[in-house]
């Protein structure tokens, strides 16, 4: 990890000139006074960012990201945005070569208050020129970011700078609003959230943030296909996939506050299990808490935030992800024939005659690929992977866990193990009426932990990937 944030501990010598439109900032004298940009490689949640000064707030924290810091400069809050090449792991055993922001892919989340005067520099590192559109904000034209039509570009090598007054508290985002196809498929994206100025309103005990994103990335290879239009194979929530997104932890008895929001390139029906929850926030406001609806699954189009809210009182491990099911795999091939009910047995005994160590797949459908050991690709993900206590969890994609516990102190976001079941709460088999229900044995753990470790074959091989 590299976060500096030396410069955002004091003013800048600079002046707050009000600006009416983003603008360049060059020569000597304004570049010193622009503030350090922090940066940041790791792919896993970082502490949120708790406030030190100013307006109360229980900050977000980001799956598998981080909040840029600011400093003040008299009463504006500032922050440096860098748009540049990033290397992403989506997990353990594949990465990506995009675009981001300081580093990662999604940006930097970033944090502030209603009523916060906001001033935000953009240095562009990308080999094209790109701008920033602030999603669902309310600002002046010459602040929205759309190159060509409210501002110049902003060329390889320059910096802008954004101002405008944060007029709402809500969820948004930011991503460019110039070359969307390719940048948004590189995956330049980030989250924004505006906390209400009264720390009372709507607050919450832990507010998990996370963005959805969609790739073409073939196996054995690192850039995604950007003129893709619906055939994505790689489905994520903050450049990653499961078994590499992070769990959303929280202590029984907490109030939780889940928002995301939807770049990619259709709609995703999010579900979470052992609870119906209230939808409470959208990127154009809060939902009136009289008018919030009860729901186990909301649906996020396209360019869409959503937020809903509960109350962890059920202690357990409970499964969030998107319900459209293609979503929960990884690497997915889309042209496999369907070969359920076919016998192979005779036809597989020919072919290893010729492919030594082939193995038939899809005869009685594809639970065999989250347990059995394949080679792969280089640099791609088993399509069905991931471990639990139980045996293999067979997802990938859109799905993580939210771990509810008794006991966990406030701010303690670290993975507290699996769940141990109450005697009698695990389903078994069933093996006769004799059979003593509450006396059944729990399941025997699977050996491993969700996060897995892949192998590559090596070139003439017969590397395998471990589950």
């Amino acid at each position: 990890m590299t976060v500096s944030r030396r410069s955002f501990l004091s003013a800048s010598a600079a002046g707050a000139t009000s600006l009416v439109a983003a603008t360049a900032v060059s020569g000597r004298v304004q570049a010193a006074g622009i503030p350090e940009a922090a940066t940041m490689t790791e792919a896993t949640m970082q502490p949120p960012l708790v406030p030190s000064t100013g307006v109360d707030y229980n900050p977000v924290v980001t799956l598998n990201g981080w909040t840029a810091p600011w400093r003040m400069n008299g009463e504006w809050k500032e922050f440096h945005l860098v748009a540049e090449p990033v290397i992403r792991e989506l997990a353990p055993g594949m990465v990506a070569h995009l675009w981001g922001y300081n580093g990662q892919s999604p940006g930097p989340t970033i944090e502030a208050v209603e009523g916060d005067k906001v001033r935000i520099f953009v240095t562009n590192r990308l080999p094209e020129h790109t701008t920033v559109h602030w999603h669902g904000q309310l600002v002046p034209s010459g602040m929205d970011g759309v190159g060509g039509l409210t501002q110049p570009h902003i060329k390889p090598g320059k910096t802008f700078v954004y101002e405008f007054q944060l007029r709402k508290s809500g969820t948004f985002m930011y991503h460019p609003h110039a070359d969307e196809m390719v940048q948004m498929a590189m995956g330049m994206m980030g989250f924004f959230v505006v906390h209400p100025k009264d720390p009372a309103f709507r607050r919450v005990d832990r507010d998990f943030v996370f963005l959805m994103s969609a790739y073409d990335i073939d196996p054995g290879t690192y850039v995604p296909r950007v003129a893709e239009m619906t055939d994505f194979n790689l489905w994520t929530w903050n450049t990653r996939v499961f078994p590499g997104i992070d769990h959303l932890v929280a202590a029984k008895g907490d109030k939780v506050r889940i928002r995301f929001g939807n770049l990619t390139m259709t709609n995703h029906p999010i579900h979470m299990h052992g609870y119906d929850f209230k939808v409470s926030c959208t990127d154009g406001g809060w939902v009136p808490e009289a008018a919030a609806w009860p729901e186990v699954t909301v649906d996020c189009a396209v360019g869409q935030m959503r937020a809903f809210d509960f109350v962890a009182d059920a202690p357990g491990d409970w499964a969030i992800h998107c319900h459209k099911s293609h979503h929960t795999m990884n690497a997915m091939g889309h042209e496999v024939s369907n070969f359920i009910g076919v016998d192979k047995k005779d036809i597989a005994k020919k072919i290893k005659a010729v492919v030594p160590g082939y193995m038939p797949m899809g005869g009685a459908g594809m639970a065999d690929m989250g347990e059995m050991e394949m080679p792969l690709p280089d640099n791609t993900l088993p399509m069905m992977t991931g471990f639990g206590q139980f045996g293999p969890i067979e997802m990938g994609g859109m799905f993580s866990v939210v771990k509810v516990r008794e006991g966990l102190a406030s701010g303690d976001y670290k993975d507290p193990g699996w769940f141990k079941h109450p005697e009698g709460q695990v389903a078994f088999e069933w093996k006769g009426p004799d059979q003593d229900a509450a006396a059944a044995p729990p399941a025997k753990p699977k050996p491993g932990d969700i996060e897995m470790d892949v192998v590559k074959p090596k070139a003439g091989s017969g590397g395998h990937a471990n589950h």
